[in-house]
């Protein structure tokens, strides 16, 4: 009687153990729910990882506080916030980014980027969030309202520029300084009429000069995009739509009047 007890209750834990291997085994069967490939894939996971050439005023540098800011560093704190996570900036050569390189270790490459043929062989962009047209910038009251009326005379340029270019074409007679900032001294100091250049820089170079006035814009055809690597469309969907956000509720035009002032 002992020994049909024992087998009788190593059976019974056999079946239970049946039972249980059946059981794991009808749940493992369940097919995991395919992957979303529309989805955003992130290169580090609650992060928008963003390289950037810092410093280039005003599209990004560091302020007296240590915080990243400009023009780009708005923009790709909004992208941040719609995709629900926070930003991280990653500082990079412009090399790096321009040849692409930046998709190792970055989602997206924000850093006043042209667009252009042959960057994009390296990279996808964005819709262009900024024409950086060329812009006359002269003192107030000083009879210089336009291009025309500007004509034969000295106009701040910076060297090897579209600015530069446009000044001779139209007229002008160019004097070539290296940066922004030495044009604008040029015409505050009176040894030019005006300045011609890039809107971002000369906006930006007289933000707070309440003599200095932009008088005139003038279309270049250059556009400034987003970057991301080659493919990357989920995540270029969500940039369009933070660009059309931002255009849409006006906060495209503040975040320009701020970092590149306003044509009076």
């Amino acid at each position: 009687m002992r020994i049909s007890r024992n087998i009788a209750k190593t059976l019974a834990i056999a079946a239970i153990g049946a039972l249980s291997l059946t059981a794991c085994g009808s749940s493992s069967d369940t097919p995991a729910a395919p992957a979303d490939p529309n989805a955003v894939k992130l290169i580090n996971a609650g992060k928008f990882t963003v390289c950037s050439d810092i410093p280039y005023e005003p599209f990004e540098f560091v302020d007296k506080d240590g915080k990243n800011v400009g023009f780009d560093m708005d923009i790709a704190g909004e992208i941040a916030k719609d995709l629900d996570v926070e930003l991280n900036v990653i500082v990079a050569s412009f090399d790096s980014i321009q040849s692409g390189l930046f998709k190792t270790q970055c989602d997206a490459a924000i850093s006043s980027v042209s667009i252009t043929e042959k960057r994009k062989g390296n990279m996808d962009f964005s819709t262009p969030y900024m024409d950086d047209d060329l812009t006359l910038v002269a003192k107030e009251g000083s009879g210089i309202t336009d291009i025309e009326s500007a004509k034969g005379q000295k106009v701040g340029v910076q060297s090897a520029t579209t600015g530069a270019d446009f000044a001779k074409e139209n007229g002008l007679v160019p004097v070539e300084y290296d940066t922004g900032n030495d044009q604008v001294m040029s015409l505050k100091a009176g040894q030019t009429v005006a300045s011609l250049g890039n809107q971002s820089i000369l906006g930006y170079a007289i933000k707070n000069e309440p003599t200095l006035k932009r008088v005139q814009d003038f279309k270049s055809g250059e556009q400034l995009g987003i970057a991301v690597g080659k493919g990357n469309t989920a995540l270029l969907e969500k940039i369009n739509g933070t660009l059309k956000r931002l255009e849409g509720d006006g906060s495209m035009a503040k975040f320009k009047d701020t970092w590149f002032g306003s044509i009076n």
